[in-house]
């Protein structure tokens, strides 16, 4: 037999964890590092290439969509439809947003496969 001292300890030793201490000096370093950490990124623009081509691209899509730029200073009547034409349909559209038309009833309209609802369709040429 083996001796007792021998013997494996039936004795669980538990490791508590110690709290880390700093020491007065690094938490000093510490603490400035932060500190010109944060003083350094309030000092970095957040968008320094984005602002200054801040809304070029509406500007060059906007001058691309006009037909006619000098259209203003143009003193030629407009051609294509006439005074009293013009007027009704500007009336007839003003009144369309007054007045709206119901809207039509009857129920649903099923165009397509000619099935009510959803589902599967035809399997194509395998299908038939």
């Amino acid at each position: 037999m083996r001796n007792d001292k021998d013997a494996p300890s039936m004795q669980t030793n538990l490791i508590t964890p110690t709290p880390a201490r700093l020491r007065p000096g690094r938490a000093i370093v510490l603490a400035a590092v932060v500190i010109a950490t944060l003083t350094l990124a309030g000092c970095i623009p957040a968008t320094p290439r984005l602002d200054a081509q801040s809304g070029i691209a509406v500007n060059i899509a906007r001058t691309q969509q006009i037909a006619n730029p000098n259209a203003s200073r143009d003193n030629a009547p407009v051609r294509g439809i006439d005074g009293q034409a013009g007027d009704a349909a500007v009336d007839s559209y003003r009144e369309s947003y007054v007045n709206p038309r119901p809207a039509l009833s009857g129920g649903v309209v099923n165009v397509g496969s000619g099935r009510a609802g959803s589902g599967g369709g035809g399997g194509g040429m395998y299908g038939r």
